[in-house]
């Protein structure tokens, strides 16, 4: 069977962080025997012709990048005669965030009967982001939405949503997103050495509007001048990292309580959870987080807020839920979580994480085209 995936966000030339989840749910598909083909557009005004089209394979995954400075629905066009000619027609299309690239999923069914369905991953139905727009835009947006065979958003309260947006289906699904082999592999340090500091773990693209980085430090202020047995390692970069390294050194706890890592490749994240006893996420509003996941097939205990899609992963067996905003209660869950991280059965929580491995999700997505192409 021949699945084309059209995407918003995939890994490209200038960035190889955005969109790993499609990438990773490609792969996981193509390891069920599927024959997978992404077309991804990003606009380029350093492209010369108006379009630069590269094809690549990663992964088993066909891989069919539109770089262009023209209009989006000239390139569109030319991506999609490029995958026709060289790959074929597919059985089935899995959109992947309900933009404009719905409208070529459209087209091929009006045009050829080809059917789609809809996997969503974007915060912007969450009622804490709010960012979905009405207008014409969203009008299109309903109908391409109303059209696919079945809609897979990441979390329960995504689809809540959704449909609170007045996005409109007879058949929903949830779809996890996808953890790699590795991250199963290895336990995390039962509990830290006689004499080593605890190591609190988090991962993110340090963007203050959702991820509240700066929250995490001065959370970590707070409780260190209570006790002194604890570090904080703060991996990944993004538009508000070196503000959240300025309020570390306003603090004074940069390098001696907060450490900054930099971004990592997922084995360097998977080498440092295995090294942490416990993940934090002091997030302003998620959907269904990749790090927890990661962090739960590791078996770490986390401390998140309780936003989005966070409550459908994180409960008293695997962690504690904190109020976003709230710097005093996070301090307060990070002082428990000190005390108590031997309480939590480290197996338990990498079982919860098996739903997350790419031979569960695959195995989903398989029988989810079978169902529907």
């Amino acid at each position: 069977m021949k699945i084309l995936y059209l995407t918003e966000w995939y890994p490209h030339r200038y960035d190889s962080m955005p969109g790993l989840f499609v990438r990773k749910h490609a792969a996981a598909a193509v390891r069920q025997g599927l024959d997978v083909c992404v077309l991804f557009l990003l606009k380029d005004e350093a492209v010369p012709s108006g379009v630069k089209m590269i094809e690549q394979t990663t992964d088993g995954i066909t891989e069919q990048y539109v770089y262009y400075a023209c209009s989006f629905f000239s390139a569109i066009r030319k991506g999609w005669q490029a995958v026709k000619n060289t790959w074929g027609m597919p059985d089935i299309v899995q959109l992947n965030v309900l933009t404009k690239n719905g409208l070529l999923a459209y087209w091929l069914k009006k045009r050829y009967g080809i059917p789609y369905i809809l996997v969503e991953h974007w915060s912007g139905y969450l009622p804490e982001n709010n960012s979905f727009k009405g207008g014409w835009h969203g009008k299109l947006m309903r109908q391409i939405a109303k059209e696919a065979s079945v809609i897979m958003p990441v979390s329960q309260a995504l689809e809540n949503g959704m449909k609170a947006a007045g996005i409109r289906n007879d058949n929903w699904e949830r779809i996890h997103n996808v953890v790699d082999d590795f991250f199963y592999e290895a336990n995390t340090r039962m509990a830290s050495p006689t004499n080593s500091p605890f190591r609190f773990l988090h991962v993110s693209c340090f963007d203050e509007r959702s991820k509240n980085t700066q929250g995490i430090v001065q959370a970590s202020a707070f409780l260190h001048g209570q006790r002194q047995d604890f570090e904080v390692h703060m991996i990944g970069t993004g538009p508000d990292f070196e503000a959240s390294v300025r309020v570390a050194i306003s603090l004074g706890i940069k390098d001696k309580v907060v450490f900054f890592d930099g971004e990592k490749a997922p084995y360097g994240v998977h080498s440092a959870m295995v090294e942490s006893d416990c993940f934090v996420l002091f997030s302003r509003y998620e959907n269904a987080p990749v790090v927890l996941s990661e962090s739960m097939a590791c078996g770490l205990p986390i401390i998140a807020t309780r936003v989005g899609g966070i409550p459908e992963m994180v409960n008293p067996e695997n962690g504690i839920l904190v109020e976003s905003e709230n710097i005093e209660e996070l301090a307060f869950a990070m002082n428990t979580m000190i005390d108590r991280a031997r309480q939590f059965d480290k197996s338990k929580i990498q079982q919860m994480g098996e739903c997350y491995s790419m031979q569960i999700v695959g195995t989903h997505l398989a029988e989810t085209y079978e169902k529907y192409a």
